[in-house]
């Protein structure tokens, strides 16, 4: 159920339309950088968290 080559080709159709060839590569380099930075948010996010679920319990026994 994912995206065929029709449905492809009439994305990037209508991409060309609305923002031209030339912003086409800017808008992609965004788009990955993006997904990079969220990427490695997550993957230091629960680590930071546990840290700071520990500290409470450990100031909630003192």
């Amino acid at each position: 159920m994912g995206i065929g080559l029709t449905e492809g080709i009439l994305i990037a159709a209508i991409a060309m339309l609305l923002f031209g060839g030339k912003k086409i590569p800017q808008l992609g380099r965004t788009l990955g950088e993006s997904i990079k930075g969220f990427k490695e948010g997550m993957k230091h996010e629960p680590k930071d968290s546990a840290d700071k679920i520990e500290e409470k319990s450990d100031k909630k026994k003192s």
